[in-house]
């Protein structure tokens, strides 16, 4: 028998090792955080309610109603619908980014927890699980601002709270990927410019995507952020998505394919 074939490394690509041993880490990080928690709530839900209340009772005034698919719809909670999406992807995309790069490369707070039985599978597990449970405290705080202004009282709001759960995880997996291959935080400027900015203003946000080129519009059905408003807001509008189906799988693909990548290049970064 080769000896080379008997100390083969694992392949990068080899299914992840998971355990419970992702709970000490996630609340290790919980701890650290409930020091800091509500400047960190502020800091994530002042911007969305300016974009709320500039864009939907500003240009709301001027737009007045949208029909989206086949019904009339204040533009407000057509923005409110979207925004929501979009703040559950910048909250989890800001955690898994600077966050997690920041206990991983500079503070080396990962190669610390990794010299106890918890494994690197586990430790980007639970910064996952971490990433989008912040995204999930943002927008519970931004949903309960909305119930206040009256924007909506669907009580469908109620299933609209786990999917914006799962829209937290696929980008917190997404952004992992980005994590993994980053040098600097520098870098993560490209990944919010060229990837998060075009899909808010793509993915049907502010303005129906019927409005469009068509080609762009065939694109803008496959991103991320599109799949996850196509859920959301019939819920806010007291209606069930057309195609659930179709937009669910499309989420829980995009999420396992990206923690799935981003575990084999954190692998990589560390095993270099």
């Amino acid at each position: 028998m080769n000896t080379g074939e008997l100390t083969r490394p694992p392949s990068l690509w080899r299914a992840p090792d998971l355990s419970r041993n992702w709970w000490p880490v996630f609340l290790r990080n919980l701890l650290v955080w409930r020091k800091l928690a509500i400047p960190s709530l502020v800091g994530n839900i002042a911007e969305p309610l300016m974009w709320l209340v500039a864009f939907g009772y500003g240009m709301g005034a001027l737009v007045g109603k949208l029909t989206v698919h086949g019904e009339p719809v204040p533009y407000i909670l057509f923005l409110a619908s979207g925004s929501i999406c979009m703040s559950a992807m910048n909250a989890a995309s800001f955690e898994a980014l600077y966050s997690a790069f920041s206990r991983m490369h500079v503070q080396k707070t990962w190669e610390g927890i990794m010299n106890t039985p918890i494994s690197l599978d586990s430790v980007l597990l639970a910064e996952l699980l971490w990433a989008a449970f912040k995204a999930l405290f943002t927008v519970t705080a931004i949903l309960l601002v909305m119930l206040a202004l009256g924007i909506s009282h669907s009580p469908k709001l109620l299933v609209a709270w786990p999917v914006l759960l799962c829209v937290g995880v696929m980008f917190s997996a997404i952004a992992l990927i980005f994590n993994a291959l980053a040098k600097g935080y520098d870098f993560f400027t490209y990944y919010f410019t060229l990837v998060l900015t075009p899909q808010m203003f793509l993915s049907g946000v502010f303005f129906p995507r019927e409005q469009l080129p068509p080609l762009v519009r065939a694109i803008s059905d496959w991103l991320p952020l599109t799949n996850a408003v196509e859920l959301v807001r019939p819920l806010f509008m007291d209606a069930w998505p057309q195609h659930a189906l179709q937009s669910g799988g499309t989420l829980i693909a995009t999420t396992v394919l990206a923690f799935w990548v981003a575990l084999a290049l954190t692998r990589r970064r560390f095993e270099a």
